[in-house]
């Protein structure tokens, strides 16, 4: 449930066994800390080197679970309009594991995406002075120079470095394990979901002197909003690149060699996606059958591309808009509650809608 605050929540590509108490259980939050060895040595699927990181940072965990919601939502919401949507998260651990098994794009983004998560997560625990083991970024003191003249350091700088060590320490550990090709792979596409947080530090700034005036400024830098990494990984997505381990097993080759040799913020898969149109377990498909789809569109959320071709059925249903909205000054927006009857187009299921399985 998004309503709760995750606590200690499931997450493959963390390898972690997270439950969600309420935002008012305290009562977890302290014990957790209180007691940090019997929590870590109670979470299914920890290595060891993130049960060591675990119990020295118990209030870290909780911090990586607000990392965990957050990325969910931005798989989903990046997702909305394919027919894999991300909700295979929702629908329990083995589903997800089926589509983290393969090395596909999908695998890729969202190894990406919760890489992304955690650094997100712990850099704003820093600066919000949540953990004891950070706070704002402490080089960012003094004066400094930038386009428009000279600033002092102030407020508080995200301290985005202690944030990508953590999440580097702490996701990437399972990885470290294996020397395999999906071990690689997922440790390229966890640095590039680190990497696309920092992409979008900005410098902020305030100004002093007489009326406003920037004769003195003091800056600090921030990250943006999580939704502009989820962009970004949402194009890199788009634009993975496939890839073949090299022949002494240390790095990828590109396998068309018409297309470039991947950077190390570019995502890589080996396997192609399966077209997850049917309901198969083995890919960790729910299928397309009941989705929404778009009737006018011509991209992939259009009701032809969704449906896989097998056609869809439409149902009228009211509801309830605002409308014939009007500006009032000073700063007001008032509108009526107007009740809509729109058409939805949902995606016919097969004539065999059970699940596939091939094993």
């Amino acid at each position: 449930n998004m309503n709760f605050l995750p606590g200690i929540w499931w997450s493959l590509p963390l390898v972690l066994v997270w439950a969600t108490p309420p935002v008012s259980s305290s009562w977890w939050y302290m014990g957790a800390v209180g007691s940090s060895r019997v929590m870590c040595d109670n979470v299914p699927g920890l290595v060891s080197r993130q049960r060591q990181l675990c119990r020295r940072h118990p209030e870290a965990m909780l911090s990586i679970g607000r990392g965990v919601a957050a990325w969910t939502a931005e798989c989903q919401h990046q997702f909305r309009r394919h027919r894999w949507d991300c909700n295979a998260l929702e629908r329990g651990q083995r589903l997800l594991g089926r589509v983290l098994q393969r090395s596909s794009r999908e695998s890729a983004f969202v190894h990406a995406i919760s890489s992304a998560g955690v650094v997100f997560a712990i850099t704003r625990a820093c600066s919000q002075g949540e953990l004891k083991s950070c706070s704002c970024d402490p080089k960012k003191k003094g004066s400094a120079k930038d386009s428009k003249g000279h600033f002092d350091w102030g407020g508080c700088s995200d301290n985005i470095d202690y944030g990508i060590k953590f999440a580097r320490a702490f996701v990437d550990a399972k990885e470290r394990r294996g020397k395999d090709a999906r071990a690689l792979m997922n440790l390229h596409n966890n640095r590039a979901g680190r990497k696309a947080v920092k992409r979008f530090l900005k410098q902020e700034c305030k100004c002093h002197g007489v009326s406003g005036s920037c004769t003195l400024r003091t800056c600090w830098l921030a990250m943006a909003d999580f939704r502009k990494t989820g962009d970004y990984l949402w194009k890199k997505y788009n634009g993975a690149i496939q890839v073949v381990m090299n022949q002494d097993g240390t790095g990828f080759t590109v396998a068309n060699k018409r297309f470039k040799k991947p950077t190390k913020n570019d995502l890589v898969y080996f396997e192609s996606s399966p077209d997850y149109c049917i309901r198969d377990r083995d890919v960790g498909s729910l299928g397309t059958a009941g989705r929404v789809c778009n009737q006018t569109s011509r991209g992939m959320d259009s009701c032809e591309v969704m449906c896989c071709g097998r056609g869809y059925d439409t149902s009228r249903v009211s509801r309830m808009t605002k409308c014939e909205c009007k500006f009032h000054w000073c700063c007001a927006v008032r509108c009526q509650d107007c009740l809509e009857v729109v058409d939805i187009h949902t995606c016919k299921a097969p004539k065999s809608a059970g699940w596939i399985s091939r094993t």
